[in-house]
């Protein structure tokens, strides 16, 4: 597959990074000498010095023969431009990142697609996205809905109170009459090893767990484990950035009391303006006697998004020494994931992984509806369509040749979530969640062809 992408920021260079391990062959377009010299130097691609928006940049790029153009700038306007540029000349499929929010909600209206563009993404709108929905899902530390919550992958550290802790997963399964959830990977504690579960694999004190439920499936996972899925109210959010600013005003939306202290003092009473129903405090977060006085105790949860990372991560662990028990920080550093876990902080959102799940649902093979990698495990989460020529479908789970390292956690059919078990026939328009090790996933998108 032939992927240009336009930009060497953070999200254009992740992207290229990740989908060079794909071994598709990539193309990055900067004008920036020392990002394309950074990624010219570290990643087996081929890179392209000038302006995206030129026709004879993109000429050189070969864009007429591309498959997927991915327009990822830190220009707004740029993207847009050569997103259009490079679908008027021949690229199959194009992406653009935008900032302007209202694009997404009114693409339909518009008809960017008329114009060439075929996606639209925002990664301060994913975070935000992501953000809301840690909240909703107080007692997890990784969270992702399918189809609105027709299923939900949630994951959690498993404690020594945790009921099923010793037993196996068949065994665990016998605990409730109907099983509303599934496990689907394990990370066992101190170690880098996803383990994709089989009815006779052990749960065991401080795994990592990611679990499909269905509807009901996070309250019984709750009672199990000995967490409680908290109501969260009062909201403190650290940083005035895109992602602060969009995440206060959909919390406040939401009827969340929130809080948000912002550096920048003209930035502060820009937003203090657009949004009265959020109460803004000109502050330097990193000012601990300034949260104390905010009264930081009484918050259910803190989320810092500031620009650096290191101390979005720092105000965090000063939120949960003051008994603030739901933490989530923005971080750049896709090394500090492995930390998060072990340090306390229960959620980290990571725009760069965002948007390039977001985006790597187009470079899958099969019907690929919905995609995310799992948090520091090297593993990915596929919602499939089933169509009528798929070689899964009208068979049995237990009939299909599936691969060792990948698993079903359920499936939706006419908009409903199923924990689907080895006696379920798999139907044409069925949407069908899967876990896999990256090492299976060409055997599992072979299935859904």
């Amino acid at each position: 597959m032939k992927i240009i992408i336009a930009g060497a920021g953070e999200v254009g260079f992740h992207l290229a990074k990740l989908l060079s391990y794909e071994s598709q062959e990539i193309t990055l377009i900067d004008t920036d000498k020392d990002s394309l010299a950074y990624a010219d130097t570290h990643l087996d691609i081929k890179v392209i010095r000038g302006d995206a928006t030129s026709i004879r940049i993109l000429k050189d790029a070969k864009v007429e023969n591309s498959d997927l153009f991915i327009a990822v700038t830190a220009s707004e306007t740029t993207n847009i431009t050569a997103c259009v540029l490079a679908k008027q000349i021949g690229s199959e499929k194009t992406i653009a990142r935008i900032t302007n929010t209202e694009f997404i909600l009114h693409k339909d209206e518009v008809g960017f697609t008329k114009f060439g563009i075929d996606e639209l993404i925002s990664p301060e709108s994913l975070a935000a996205s992501e953000i809301e929905l840690s909240l909703k899902q107080s007692s997890f530390n990784d969270t992702y809905e399918f189809e609105e919550g027709a299923l939900t992958m949630v994951g959690l550290n498993l404690s020594g109170s945790a009921s099923f802790v010793g037993k196996t997963v068949k065994d665990a399964a016998k605990i409730f009459p109907e099983i509303h959830f599934v496990p689907i990977a394990i990370q066992r504690f101190g170690t880098q090893y996803t383990i994709i579960p089989r009815g006779d694999t052990k749960f065991k004190k401080g795994d990592n767990v990611v679990f499909i439920t269905s509807e009901g499936g996070g309250e019984e996972l709750c009672k199990l484990t000995g967490k409680a899925n908290r109501e969260i109210k009062d909201v403190m959010i650290l940083g005035g950035t895109q992602i602060g600013y969009k995440s206060a005003r959909d919390l406040s939306d939401k009827g969340f009391n929130v809080k948000l202290l912002v550096e920048n003092k003209e930035r502060a009473f820009d937003i203090a303006d657009d949004l009265p129903n959020v109460l803004v405090i000109h502050s330097d977060g990193r000012n601990v006697d300034l949260l104390v006085e905010e009264n930081i105790s009484e918050m259910d949860a803190f989320i810092a998004v500031g620009s650096n990372s290191e101390t979005n991560i720092m105000s965090c662990l000063v939120a949960k020494s003051k008994g603030v028990k739901k933490s989530v920080a923005l971080v750049e550093n896709m090394d500090y994931f492995e930390l998060s876990h072990s340090i306390g902080i229960e959620t980290l959102i990571n725009k760069k992984l965002l948007a390039a799940n977001n985006i790597f649902r187009y470079i899958r093979k099969g019907e690929v509806v919905a995609m995310t990698k799992l948090s520091n495990m090297n593993a990915e989460l596929l919602e499939f369509e089933v169509k009528s020529t798929s070689a899964i479908c009208n068979k049995y789970i237990k009939d299909v040749d599936f691969p060792r390292s990948a698993i079903i956690g359920g499936v939706i059919r006419n908009g409903l979530g199923v924990i689907a078990l080895g006696d379920f026939k798999i139907r044409e328009g069925d949407r069908v969640v899967v876990c896999s090790l990256l090492q299976s996933i060409k055997g599992v998108e072979k299935l859904f062809r």
